[in-house]
């Protein structure tokens, strides 16, 4: 995989694991040479803290990239309620603009880090108001997009809308990830199968459940050099 690269992170829906994969990602590439950087641009359910509003997804996020960044940086947009971006941004009494979104990403996007991921929030249609999806994020980026499917009951069908979806609004799929973390998954092997033959993009690893959510254990799992840009 050349360096420089940045990728969008997305997931089939909420829980389907993507800042534990994109932390396992960020430590695969470090244990590559490369430096990395990473940006949750948009994160709800963030707790008041003597510094302000904090998320532990983007804390996470911090702990796993090389690159040292003020926490704003990472998470320009943070807020409280744990409920969707849009709805918690109306009650704040804040507009979610994916250009302003999209200027935040380019300032981290343009200080040179070998491997950077800008994580998104929910599934591919999240919306971020009336009008705009944070879909239109990647759009206005031009990244690539690595899928994290969470394996569960329902994942084929969620993986393969998201992945046309993707494709339709233009973007690359550049590889995909099979997260089972915590899930039980009855025929996973079929499943699993399934996705391989469905989805267009080379699969990056199969990640099982990790005790403790260690990303470091995660990356093993993974292989970057899969990567790739699938039109």
């Amino acid at each position: 995989m050349p360096t420089k690269q940045a990728f969008f992170i997305a997931g089939t829906d909420t829980d389907a694991g993507k800042t534990f994969i994109a932390c396992a990602l960020l430590a695969a590439a470090r244990r590559k040479g490369l430096s990395t950087a990473a940006i949750k641009p948009v994160a709800s359910g963030c707790e008041q803290t003597s510094d302000g509003l904090r998320n532990s997804d983007a804390l996470l996020l911090m702990s796993a990239m090389s690159a040292e960044l003020a926490y704003e940086q990472v998470n320009p947009v943070a807020l409280e309620p744990a409920i969707a971006p849009h709805i918690a941004a109306a009650e704040a009494g804040r507009r979610l603009d994916p250009m302003r979104l999209a200027g935040f990403c380019r300032g981290v996007l343009g200080a040179g880090q070998d491997f950077t991921l800008v994580e998104g929030a929910g599934g591919w249609r999240v919306p971020l108001g009336p009008q705009g999806f944070l879909s239109d994020l990647p759009r206005a980026l031009e990244l690539p997009v690595i899928l994290v499917v969470g394996m569960k009951l329902g994942c084929i069908n969620h993986a393969v809308l998201t992945a046309e979806a993707i494709r339709r609004d233009g973007l690359p799929l550049a590889g995909w990830v099979a997260n089972f973390g915590a899930a039980e998954m009855a025929r996973p092997d079929e499943n699993f199968d399934t996705l391989c033959r469905l989805l267009p993009a080379p699969c990056l690893g199969r990640v099982p459940h990790v005790e403790g959510a260690d990303f470091q254990a995660g990356a093993g799992f993974l292989d970057i050099d899969r990567i790739g840009v699938q039109t």
